[in-house]
Order: C-alpha cells, then sequence, then structure tokens
C-alpha cells in the first residue's frame, strides 16, 4: 500500500543517514517522522481490521469494577488517584498469577528466592543513581494545585498546535525540532517553550507555575530522631544486588545463577490517569540473573530452541517491515538476540504468558532501537 511504501521510504532513509555518520539531530528528525509514518499506517491497519477485533477497555474496567475485582482505594473518603484495591475475585486472580510464576521461574528454574525490605536507606539509593536521577519535571496550576508531567504537557500542547489548520509551516518545523529534542532538555529550556507557546493548564486554562523537579520516590524518616532518611523502595532490584555477595557465597561461589523476589514498590507517578497501568503502588516479580561476562551460554537452551516467536527488530522497524515470526534458535544464531542466556529466558517468558492465557497472536518481543536506550 502507499502508507508502507512511505514507512519503507522513510526507513532506508534512516538508515542511509546512520551508515554516512550523518549529523545527530538529521537523524533524529528523520526518525521522529518514521515513528509519525509508523503511527499512521498502524492506523490504518486498525481501521480496516473486522469489528470483532475492537476492544472497550472502558466498559472492560467498568465491569471489573461492579463486580469488585478491584476498585479506586479509600473511595467512600474521595480516593486517591493511583491507588487500587483487589476485592475478594481480583486478589485471588493475583494470588494465582503469583503462584504460578514462582512454580515456573523461581522452582523450575532452582532461583533462589529473597525477601528484602521495602523501606530503604538512602546511601544505596545513593549509589543506584535514584536520588539524583529518578526524577521527572513538573508544573502546577497557579489556582488548582492540579499537576502535570512537563514533558507531556509540552508534547500533547505542542501537537495540538501543530493540528491546527491556522498554524504556520514555519511554527510546524520549530515545534518538530522541539519534539524531537525534547527528552534531552534541560529545565529551563522546557520552560521557556512553555512561555513561547503560552501553555496554560489543559483543565481549566489558568496559569502554571515555573517547573519544579520532582523525585518519585517516597521518601520518609527511619527512627524517632528523624536523622536518617529512607525511602519506599521504587523497585525490588536493590534487595538483590545489595545481598550479590551473600547470594554467590550461598551457591557456593558458582555461577550463573537467578535471583528472585516478589513484593511491592512504589512509585509517585505525578499524574496517573491509566487505570491498573501506571499506579503508585505496584507488585512487582522480577529476576536477576547472574553469570560469567566472558561465557553467556545457558545449558538449558537446547530445550527452547525450536520455541516460535514474533520478533520486531530494530531493522525491520527502520525499513517499514512487520514482525517476523522464527524460532529462537534462529534468532540467536543470526544474532539477532544476543546469546542462548538472553534467548533461553526470553522463551521461557513467553511460555509463561501463553500458559496463562495470553493470546499467542498477540504476543510480540519488540527489540528497542538505538536512539531508545
Amino acid at each position: 500500500s502507499l502508507f508502507l511504501a512511505e514507512e519503507q521510504e522513510q526507513g532506508d532513509l534512516v538508515r542511509s543517514l546512520k551508515a554516512k555518520g550523518a549529523p545527530e539531530l538529521d537523524v533524529k528528525k528523520a526518525v521522529a517522522e518514521l515513528k509519525v509514518r509508523k503511527k499512521i499506517l498502524e492506523d490504518k491497519e486498525l481501521a480496516l481490521a473486522p469489528a470483532t477485533s475492537t476492544f472497550d477497555r472502558s466498559k472492560m474496567e467498568d465491569l471489573l469494577k461492579r463486580r469488585f475485582f478491584f476498585d479506586q482505594s479509600f473511595a467512600i473518603y474521595g480516593g486517591i488517584t493511583g491507588q487500587f484495591d483487589f476485592g475478594p475475585m481480583g486478589t485471588a486472580l493475583k494470588v494465582n498469577m503469583l503462584n504460578f510464576w514462582r512454580r515456573f521461574f523461581i522452582i523450575e528454574e532452582q532461583m533462589l528466592e529473597v525477601d528484602c525490605s521495602i523501606l530503604t536507606p538512602e546511601p544505596v539509593l545513593k549509589a543506584s543513581g535514584h536520588v539524583d536521577r529518578f526524577a521527572d519535571l513538573m508544573v502546577k496550576d497557579v489556582k488548582t494545585g492540579e499537576c502535570f508531567r512537563l514533558d507531556h504537557l509540552i508534547k500533547a500542547a505542542l501537537e495540538k498546535v501543530s493540528r491546527d489548520k491556522k498554524t504556520t509551516d514555519e511554527v510546524r518545523n520549530e515545534i518538530s525540532d522541539i519534539l524531537i529534542k525534547l527528552d534531552g532538555m534541560t529545565k529551563d529550556e522546557m520552560n521557556n517553550i512553555l512561555k513561547r507557546f503560552n501553555i496554560l493548564s489543559p483543565l481549566t486554562n489558568n496559569e502554571l507555575t515555573e517547573p519544579i523537579e520532582f523525585n518519585l520516590m517516597f521518601q520518609t524518616q527511619i527512627g524517632p530522631s528523624g536523622l536518617i532518611k529512607g525511602y519506599l523502595r521504587p523497585e525490588t532490584a536493590q534487595g538483590i544486588f545489595v545481598n550479590f555477595k551473600r547470594l554467590l557465597e550461598f551457591n557456593q561461589g558458582r555461577l550463573p545463577f537467578s535471583a528472585a523476589q516478589i513484593g511491592n514498590a512504589f512509585r509517585n507517578e505525578i499524574s496517573p490517569r491509566s487505570g491498573l497501568i501506571r499506579v503508585r503502588e505496584f507488585t512487582m516479580a522480577e529476576i536477576e540473573h547472574f553469570c560469567d561476562p566472558r561465557d553467556k551460554s545457558h545449558p538449558k537452551f537446547a530445550s527452547v530452541r525450536n520455541t516460535m516467536m514474533k520478533l520486531y527488530s530494530a531493522c525491520n522497524q527502520m525499513d517499514g517491515k512487520s514482525a517476523e515470526s522464527m524460532t529462537i534458535g534462529e534468532a540467536v544464531d543470526k544474532g539477532l538476540v544476543a546469546n542462548e542466556t538472553l534467548g533461553y529466558f526470553m522463551a521461557r517468558i513467553h511460555q509463561f504468558m501463553v500458559q496463562v492465557g495470553v493470546d499467542e497472536g498477540r504476543l510480540r518481543f519488540r527489540q528497542h532501537m538505538g536512539n531508545e536506550m
């Protein structure tokens, strides 16, 4: 089709620019245009899909709330955005899922399971970079106090301006450049954009405050003196990493081995508005696999080599091609998947998803493109 041809043409341009060592800004512009064309193609494919494949998420969430699979926490006191309680059916479903995950990964793979503290001293998260860098910029409505994540607000506002028929080509090009550079912009640069385009609160049209750096971790004090700073953990990995030496000793000094942990993590999201997808308290089931960097083979890879998977490589994304189905063995042999250990766990995750009931035809592993890492 025309849209597919345009996407493939743009993919060729991106590859050509990278091969020639073109300036980074030119490559970013080409990648941004490629993403736009990919979105147009996906929208067209969705529009042409049979009606039976449509899905109304809001109706499903309403049904689940009516049957008390889950509902907003503290609803009788007005509730808090981004926090949910699971009812009897939701709790049973969650417990069954976690029990199956434990059997499938921890027990079958003989992993070392740990259960570490949620309350984490500041030096641990300082060393991991979370204290300094685990933050988003936000702005507030000066009258209502409503908070907005700054980069999301700018993106939505500028896209709206760009779609306006009265907007000149010069301004559209300026907006395109801004959106390409947005992820790497400083607080001052984003503030200048707010003023340049007179961006107001999308809910009330009120003025907005100056940008504020907001750390996504919940801070607290440990002990009555208040001198020891701590945080609710933003992920479960730290408990595994800080106990690596003990785990290695427990495993008699042998590599490779895997450690796993199931537990709650906390992120003080600025504006969680996506139901259960983006919440402030959530359960994680996480694995960290440790191996010798000189030997990333896996003794059980042969058992999954023939697992058929749908893989969406970075090259196919740039060329405008669809995801390809192949065995994980073929993917490792071709170098599409870096090594046997990575391939083994990808196949195991695929098997887990299928066994818990996910439609295999809807599963896809997408490789990050170079500018996403």
